[in-house]
């Protein structure tokens, strides 16, 4: 049977403001990509996320992003080399540690918003990030972008890859994301969403809003926990991977 891994960031409340709907999101996930306190989320609020995860069976995968909590870690922040390198091992070494000390295993990395765009257009800083995750732990699974850059780079340095599209996000001809400053760049609808998972796990094909087709191959797929509808597209790509014959379960190499 074919499978698909669907994963969701999380942990991003912090202090007094709570971020996203994780409790309601957790039962339809099958890896969560955990805020490491830069962009968002705080060492109370991680920890609970983890548990969280652990007590529903989830995957962990850890969540670096810019330092840029004002910003909620999408803008691009420019850093110096060594100094992005510091911050990612940083981010990743205290989510890895909190996770081993609630009992549970780190399984891979995916950068957060700016970060994770950049990567995928700026092969240096994708080679600074993947080294900050390698010098962590090799073993970690890195990932990014479908079609991008980041899998040859990330095969270069001895890391394993995984390519991820988007359930709620749409796509451009060139199967880079829609920028988020122009309209109708979030899928709003639930129907929408499962279509466009079920369409890229079967056929490795979605359409741009212009009705072009983009030729897209994932092992994994994103839905966001700050989509008010979040919870909705979920149950909807559930019920429709399940009506194809598709298994939903978190990803192996």
């Amino acid at each position: 049977m074919k499978s698909i891994d669907i994963n969701c960031d999380m942990g991003e409340s912090y202090g007094n403001f709570s971020i996203g709907n994780d409790a309601a999101i957790f039962p339809h996930i099958t890896s969560s990509n955990i805020a490491c306190g830069m962009h968002a989320g705080d060492p109370y609020h991680i920890e609970k996320t983890i548990d969280m995860a652990l007590q529903h069976g989830v995957q962990i995968g850890a969540h670096p992003g810019y330092p840029d909590f004002q910003g909620f870690g999408r803008r691009v922040i420019p850093m110096k080399r060594e100094e992005l390198k510091a911050y990612v091992k940083y981010q990743v070494a205290a989510l890895k540690g909190m996770v081993e000390s609630a009992g549970g295993k780190l399984a891979y990395v995916k950068p957060h918003g700016a970060l994770y765009n950049e990567i995928a257009s700026n092969a240096s800083e994708a080679t600074t990030v993947i080294a900050g995750i390698k010098a962590i732990d090799p073993k970690l699974v890195v990932m990014g972008l479908a079609g991008s850059h980041v899998e040859q780079i990330a095969a270069e340095a001895g890391m394993a890859f995984v390519a991820e599209a988007f359930a709620d996000r749409r796509y451009e001809a060139n199967a880079k994301l829609r920028s988020r400053l122009k309209e109708n760049a979030v899928i709003g609808s639930a129907e929408d969403a499962a279509r466009q998972v079920v369409s890229i796990t079967l056929n490795n094909e979605t359409k741009t809003l212009d009705g072009e087709p983009v030729s897209i191959k994932a092992q994994s797929f994103c839905i966001h926990g700050d989509n008010p509808v979040a919870v909705d597209i979920l149950k909807t790509i559930t019920d429709q991977l399940k009506a194809a014959g598709i298994e939903k379960r978190a990803f192996s190499l």
